[in-house]
């Protein structure tokens, strides 16, 4: 069984620099929430990954099928509860593609096996929270 590692070491205040497989990444708080605004706050950091794991997963599959595109960006938008603890009640996935050559089909069937088979982040949090998305060509 793999097991990732991370920590965190206080730098100031609200800040944390984290060290995750030899990359370094500084965490913080906004500064109306008494932080320095150094970096990123963690839970936006969870949609990123989110965005990253689908991300590669759509890419490598592609290369796979040999469907070539000019652009693909993952937009994830995710809405907090009022109440602490502030989670995410529902996460909304946009898979953006353009080119001249894209095949509808192959995204989508792409999208899917990211979504169903492969991406655990999207796995781990389908079992917390409502997860959805979408597929845009050339819009």
């Amino acid at each position: 069984m793999a097991t990732h590692h991370t920590s965190i070491t206080n730098r100031d205040g609200l800040a944390f620099d984290a060290e995750l497989n030899g990359h370094s990444i500084t965490l913080d708080a906004a500064a109306a929430a008494g932080g320095t605004d150094y970096g990123p706050t963690p839970k936006p950091l969870l949609l990123t990954s989110l965005a990253g794991c689908t991300g590669m997963d759509v890419a490598s599959i592609l290369a796979k099928m040999q469907m070539p595109y000019d652009g693909f960006t993952v937009e994830v938008d995710g809405d907090l509860s009022e109440e602490h603890p502030r989670v995410y009640t529902a996460i909304r996935l946009r898979y953006v593609f353009t080119g001249a050559e894209l095949d509808e089909a192959k995204i989508n069937k792409a999208v899917k096996l990211s979504q169903e088979k492969y991406c655990g982040v999207s796995a781990m949090l389908k079992q917390i929270t409502e997860l959805s998305y979408e597929v845009l060509l050339n819009p």
